[in-house]
């Protein structure tokens, strides 16, 4: 008897089109174009929170990548913010979680800082053990992270409104790439403009 495939996820189509992790300049060009082309414009949070490729958390650990939907508190006196954040975990808050939301950043320079980041893993197996070794204190020393500034959010847990789900580190790269930003009160562009204003003089 026959059993039923089951249809590739986004990440599952994506991931085809990655060679190796070290790509050069002209590859990683291709595999932006490629995402790009791939995603759409049609990405929405409901989308990617169905997928069972993403791994259900019901907390954050520091050093690993999140989405989840957010109300932010107070929306109505905040001059924009992301409903569907693709965040970072720093560390604990009051009443939730420290983390970079890289929505904040323009895909280019949201590229660049992962790389950044990157240099922090724990591993280079890119599986479930494979983590961001970041902290605030690291964040403000280390002149080429300093991107995190406009990326550096306090999320509660009282305005999460829907399950966590964790991007395992071997979609990391893929996800940056994804048009799955959803801010409230402005578009993405003033957001990006607005945060390249925050960190003028940055360099890769």
């Amino acid at each position: 008897m026959a059993t039923k495939t089951q249809p590739k996820s986004l990440y599952d189509k994506m991931r085809q089109g990655l060679q190796s992790a070290e790509r050069t300049e002209a590859s990683k060009k291709w595999f932006t174009q490629k995402v790009k082309s791939l995603a759409g414009k049609n990405i929405n949070a409901m989308q990617f929170l169905k997928d069972p490729h993403f791994y259900k958390k019901t907390s954050f650990k520091p050093g690993f990548m999140y989405h989840f939907l957010y109300d932010a508190k107070g929306a109505d006196t905040l001059p924009y913010w992301d409903r569907f954040p693709l965040m970072v975990a720093v560390g604990p808050a009051q009443g939730g979680f420290y983390g970079l939301n890289l929505h904040y950043l323009a895909p280019p320079l949201r590229a660049r800082f992962l790389d950044r980041l990157l240099d922090t893993v724990n591993n280079d197996k890119f599986d479930e053990t494979t983590k961001m070794r970041i902290n605030y204190n690291l964040l403000t020393s280390i002149g080429r992270l300093r991107p995190f500034e406009p990326c550096f959010k306090h999320y509660l847990f009282s305005q999460i409104e829907s399950r966590i789900m964790m991007v395992p580190s071997s979609e990391w790269e893929i996800s940056i790439y994804l048009p799955t930003e959803q801010f409230i009160g402005t578009n993405k562009r003033n957001v990006w403009r607005e945060s390249k204003r925050m960190i003028t003089g940055y360099r890769a």
